[in-house]
């Protein structure tokens, strides 16, 4: 297990730095490069100069690279001119908002997927499994925009009930202060999850249901309810613990227009904001937590996998 973790963790941060090359060459690729794209097209050929050599631009690419690391390793992702203040404060002050906006959305679709994806499991091939099925893709299939706008028609407008907009609020206690303003962007965020979620609990179900362990403990007498809760549905759930990590990014994706759609002010805004407006370090910034926050979520949910089920540890180990 040991020997495990160091391989993956070694991987992990070959990624990172993979990112951050990535993050610098875009830097250095910009239109006009990172002079002209933070000082806008009415900056001076001088006023370009001194900022490049403010900012170390003049200086050979492997000398600017180690500089780029030093800062980020400082936690400096630079800084905005748009906003007026630092990425790290800008991305800072929205990244809990976020968090608590994607948190609670996958929270929701656990809760609903995995019920969802029993029954579809242990009445496959039946009306309760084709109906699920159907709904599950519908949703899958759904634009995120399209489902919001019909939220907010249906439970701010034709049933009066929630509020359209998502709470507003500088600190994250004040965002929380307004509960009802978060039920829509929660539950718009999670239906598309929900979707992925129960088909991969379905699909795991299936595949449990069939092993010799549950026709062994069916033999000794158990009922169905502790074969499927105790036996199946444990083993069921491995691909579900992987998918948490890996589902990262489709995550942000979501939250990018939900944000938007209600006025959530969170990372996903700010991110939207920032493109309309060519804030280019706040892109990157963004886009560099997003990258290392996916690496670090697969490595967290291989190491749970490895860890909840032995299979795959022994397996891995002879490997």
């Amino acid at each position: 297990m040991a020997r495990y973790l160091i391989v993956r963790l070694g991987q992990a941060l070959v990624i990172v730095v993979l990112v951050t090359i990535i993050t610098f060459v875009i830097l250095h690729l910009l239109p006009g490069g990172a002079a002209r794209a933070t000082l806008g097209k009415e900056a001076t050929l001088e006023q370009l100069a001194a900022f490049d050599h403010e900012m170390g631009y003049d200086r050979p690419w492997i000398q600017q690279y180690v500089m780029y690391v030093q800062r980020l390793l400082q936690g400096d992702l630079g800084y905005s001119f748009q906003l007026n203040q630092s990425v790290t404060e800008a991305i800072g002050q929205r990244l809990p908002k976020t968090m608590v906006l994607s948190l609670l959305s996958t929270l929701l679709a656990i809760v609903v997927a995995i019920p969802l994806g029993v029954i579809q499991a242990t009445r496959r091939n039946r009306w309760p499994d084709y109906t699920i099925t159907s709904l599950s893709l519908l949703a899958y299939a759904t634009p995120i925009f399209f489902l919001g706008l019909m939220m907010i028609i249906l439970f701010s407008q034709v049933w009066p009930i929630l509020p359209p907009e998502a709470p507003q609020g500088f600190t994250l206690g004040e965002v929380l202060a307004d509960p009802a303003g978060l039920v829509l962007p929660t539950v718009t965020l999670a239906v598309v999850t929900v979707a992925v979620y129960s088909r991969y609990v379905r699909s795991s179900m299936v595949d449990n249901l069939n092993e010799n362990y549950v026709r062994t403990a069916r033999s000794k007498g158990l009922s169905e309810g502790r074969v499927v809760v105790l036996h199946t549905l444990r083993n069921g759930l491995f691909p579900v613990i992987t998918l948490l990590g890996m589902y990262l990014p489709a995550l942000f994706s979501g939250a990018l227009v939900v944000e938007s759609l209600f006025n959530f002010p969170g990372m996903g805004q700010l991110f939207w904001q920032a493109a309309l407006k060519r804030d280019f370090p706040i892109l990157l910034g963004v886009t560099l937590i997003i990258s290392v926050a996916t690496v670090f979520g697969a490595l967290l949910a291989d190491v749970l996998y490895a860890a909840v089920d032995p299979r795959v540890r022994l397996r891995r180990s002879a490997s």
